[in-house]
């Protein structure tokens, strides 16, 4: 997963399973999900004691790829990186990549909007977030 500065280890759980015996397609977003959060955390988006409705991350956009079936048993990573900060929506593209075989199981690309909860609005990317980001990603001017 050398695309992304960033990985997350998930364990395919029996209960993730559907009927064919492969990870029913609504977990990609949950074992997503679980990676971003990690991630956010890893740039110092969020901490664990932080509320996320001050400044919270809502899910606008979603588009995976689904390449080839996880299977109950599978080691694999989720890669998360940030390809684009605009004004209050940021682009996510993460991957399911399966350790043994390095082979690419499910792509998404992911629109996210930071929102405040007590009002209600979308808000703008707070400035720290675009810096810590941007540094990380090695996005240049805050964006891609």
């Amino acid at each position: 997963m050398t695309d992304y500065n960033f990985t997350h280890p998930v364990e395919v759980r029996y209960g993730d399973l559907d009927p064919q015996g492969h990870l029913n397609n609504a977990k990609y977003l949950t074992y997503f999900e679980q990676a971003r959060i990690f991630y956010f955390e890893k740039l110092g988006l969020f901490t664990r004691d932080m509320s996320f409705l001050d400044i919270g991350v809502i899910l606008a956009d979603v588009h995976l790829t689904f390449k080839a079936p996880v299977l109950f048993g599978m080691e694999i990573e989720v890669g998360v990186r940030t390809t684009r900060l605009g004004n209050k929506s940021f682009t996510v593209e993460q991957a399911v990549i399966d350790n043994a075989t390095g082979k690419l199981m499910c792509t998404g690309e992911l629109v996210l909007v930071t929102y405040d909860y007590h009002t209600g609005q979308t808000i703008p990317i707070p400035s720290e977030w675009r810096e810590k980001t941007s540094v990380f990603e090695a996005l240049l001017n805050g964006e891609n």
